[in-house]
């Protein structure tokens, strides 16, 4: 089965749309592309990506679709990012899913003040027109939001919602609660998937494996291999030991389970997720 890495970003920093990031995060604060991202993936053996937005604009999903493009094959699906206030985002969301490598539509959530957002009924349009489309929806969230992507869910049970980053629980201090009781709610009332992504910058900066162990095991138990979807976060990634460590990391954390199951959660869940073709 190919692996498949669901989650990585590429940006130019000249583009001026990434508000978020700053020279204080020097380690990511420069370009990055494909060829800087080849070696992460041949050492691990990783043959196709899953490119996903970091800047809050519609030019930037135009960008990333661009690159899919001139990839060569190596990104299978864009996550991008259209303005869902928009009186007219459905259609803009038409216009840009006829480029059949948009799989999937990410808001920023984190970093909207406004936990209860995803509510608003004025967004109800872009939902339903999300499900008609058949794009995926990724959530960028924290462990506040999560009583909330449960409610969207029961609103639109049809809606394919996958959970960024484990909802970034608070690795660092051992705070499982009540995050872990809400993830647990989501996996067995809704049809939500889980990326197991993002976690380390969510540790302590010296973490070790054993710091991850509990909300991984808790994702497994929860979401199951069937359910669960790799991806590195990079570069976000190296600012918390990088795309290799983070691999041998997972590598460990996926040992209890069989080859297939392993195998789902690093590629064949993405597969299913993003509808990607051509590909198993």
């Amino acid at each position: 089965m190919t692996r498949i890495d669901a989650h990585q970003h590429f940006w130019r920093l000249a583009r001026a749309d990434y508000g978020w990031l700053t020279p204080r995060l020097a380690p990511i604060y420069r370009d990055f592309g494909i060829d800087d991202l080849r070696p992460h993936l041949a050492a691990a053996g990783i043959a196709a990506t899953v490119l996903v937005q970091a800047a809050p604009t519609e030019a930037e999903t135009e960008f990333l679709l661009t690159l899919a493009e001139e990839s060569g094959g190596l990104v299978q699906g864009v996550v991008g990012w259209v303005d869902f206030e928009a009186t007219d985002a459905p259609q803009r969301l038409e216009r840009l899913a006829r480029n059949p490598l948009l799989r999937g539509i990410r808001p920023m959530m984190q970093d909207i003040s406004d936990t209860d957002w995803m509510l608003n009924s004025k967004l109800e349009p872009v939902f339903r027109a999300l499900i008609d489309i058949d794009l995926g929806f990724d959530a960028l969230v924290q462990p506040r939001h999560l009583p909330n992507v449960r409610k969207l869910l029961e609103r639109h049970p049809a809606l394919r919602l996958v959970i960024d980053h484990g909802a970034k629980p608070g690795i660092a201090v051992g705070e499982r609660e009540p995050w872990a009781t809400e993830m647990r709610r989501i996996a067995q009332e809704t049809d939500a998937w889980c990326k197991l992504s993002g976690l380390v910058t969510e540790a302590r900066p010296t973490w070790r494996v054993s710091d991850l162990r509990p909300f991984v095991d808790l994702l497994l138990e929860s979401f199951g291999p069937e359910r669960l979807i790799w991806g590195s976060d990079w570069p976000v990634v190296e600012l918390a030991g990088g795309y290799e460590r983070w691999w041998t990391a997972t590598s460990e954390l996926l040992r209890p389970l069989d080859p297939e199951s392993r195998e789902r959660v690093l590629g064949g869940n993405a597969v299913r997720f993003y509808g990607i073709a051509g590909i198993s």
